[in-house]
């Protein structure tokens, strides 16, 4: 596998869960979690992020990060 930009694997994790506040990013349950997905690019992350951020917009304290798996799994990546 060369290492041209179109061969790199840019994986993004979806996942969320409901805060204990608003004014921190600490879980109320670890154990309930949803874990959406890993995701190829990040335009399809943002996909499936959006799809569970509006289907949760009634609760306030349900959040979904994206989380660019790719920068940690190899932090000297420019992309």
């Amino acid at each position: 596998m060369t290492d041209s930009t179109e061969n790199k694997q840019l994986l993004h994790l979806v996942f969320g869960g409901e805060l204990e506040s608003l004014q921190s990013v600490r879980f109320k349950d670890l154990t309930a979690l949803d874990i959406v997905g890993i995701f190829p690019d990040y335009a399809s992350a943002l996909v499936a992020w959006k799809g569970k951020a509006q289907a949760t917009v009634d609760n306030a304290q349900m959040r979904y990060f994206i989380v660019h798996m790719h920068r940690l799994l190899d932090p000297d990546q420019k992309a």
